[in-house]
């Protein structure tokens, strides 16, 4: 939650409870030390403790659809710096709860929205997933082996990267406005928009003739030979991201492999170079393979699970990862180093601090009794 030493303390943050890019997006805040609030259906599942992303919360229970619910979180709308809401464009104005009703109650309020489409547009209606908008967005074609349909990356290019990163840092760059204007704002936080900007580099590449559109030909997509996964004797992978001469060079010599028959940048040779590397690969273990690279510049490293991850000596030494609620999870990032952040301690039950909340509000016993048996809160 929050405290002095927090970068975000003192700021109150609403989340209207979704799932996948929100979350994480807020996450971040609570992270840094915003007062976070999660509003949930009063018939809300339990699966939030099982999801880390739902750290540094407290949780309050309101049926958003009956009025006095609504205006429970109008009341706490004019207590809070920001609000966070994923749901289809259109459904919070309905509920009563969308922008312009919130910044006539709030005019400071940050009014975050974050969805996949967008608030307009001919999609911004429609159901959809990371893989889709990664689709739409240019990101999915690129991604897998050249005979193979696109490989989705996880849900991270989406969800997490041009979804929550994006509505965090709009967040908190609405935040820093408001304190010159004292006005707050809608952040309109699209995952087809994020994705797009993620892309900035290759768009800018395509446009000058350097990117292929054809998968595996290119420098960073598996194309060249430096730049991919390699199988190993034990059925494990090694990385090879030898990009830079020198580095190719230092492989090289580590292979024993004479750097006139390699040459780095002959795109003609790359498919017999892959072959080779291949090959060579595969005939020993990736620890024996770690072991030889050790210590080089050879840009040669392990390919981990997530479970081998949190036991990497890198990770381990930098406390990558922390303990919460007996489970590990990432650490905070990025570090700053005088209001370092927090992952914070136990994930809350829907309705845990309903209670705290109403308080907060100044509602008596009786009052959020009443409350409680019309089934307005839980």
């Amino acid at each position: 939650m929050t405290g002095a030493a927090a970068a975000l303390a003192g700021i109150r943050v609403l989340e209207l409870s979704a799932k996948g890019p929100g979350p994480f997006g807020v996450m971040l805040l609570a992270d840094l030390g915003a007062d976070v609030i999660r509003i949930d259906r009063p018939s809300a599942p339990a699966r939030t403790v099982q999801d880390a992303t739902a750290r540094g919360r407290r949780s309050i229970a309101i049926d958003l659809k009956q009025e006095r619910g609504v205006e429970l979180v109008l009341a706490l709308v004019e207590r809070a710096d920001v609000l966070v809401e994923g749901y289809r464009p259109g459904i919070a104005e309905r509920l009563g709860i969308g922008p312009e009703t919130c910044l006539e109650r709030n005019p400071r309020l940050v009014y975050a929205r974050m969805t996949g489409w967008g608030q307009d547009g001919p999609l911004a209606r429609r159901a959809g997933h990371d893989i889709n908008f990664l689709s739409v967005a240019g990101a999915l074609y690129p991604l897998g082996a050249a005979e193979e349909p696109p490989s989705p990356p996880l849900n991270l290019v989406g969800d997490f990267g041009g979804g929550g990163t994006y509505l965090a840092i709009g967040v908190l760059a609405a935040l820093l406005e408001r304190d010159r204007s004292g006005r707050g704002q809608v952040v309109d936080a699209a995952m087809v928009d994020g994705v797009s900007s993620l892309l900035t580099a290759y768009h800018s590449l395509l446009q000058h003739g350097l990117w292929s559109e054809e998968r595996e030909s290119n420098l960073v997509d598996g194309g060249a030979p430096w730049y991919r996964a390699y199988r190993t004797a034990d059925g494990g992978y090694v990385a090879v991201g030898a990009l830079e001469p020198p580095f190719w060079t230092t492989l090289l010599e580590l292979l024993e492999l004479d750097p006139a028959d390699w040459p780095q940048y002959a795109r003609e040779d790359w498919p017999r170079q892959r072959r080779g590397l291949a090959q060579i690969f595969e005939t020993r273990t990736r620890d024996d393979w770690e072991q030889l690279f050790d210590g080089s510049d050879a840009c040669v490293s392990p390919v981990l699970t997530l479970s081998e991850a949190t036991r990497a000596p890198q990770l381990a030494g930098r406390g990558t990862f922390v303990e919460l609620d007996g489970r590990l999870t990432p650490a905070p990032a990025p570090r700053l180093s005088r209001t370092p952040g927090n992952a914070g301690g136990k994930i809350a039950e829907a309705g845990e601090h309903t209670d705290a909340i109403l308080a907060e509000l100044g509602l008596t016993g009786p009052s959020r009794d009443e409350l409680r048996a019309a089934g307005v809160v839980a």
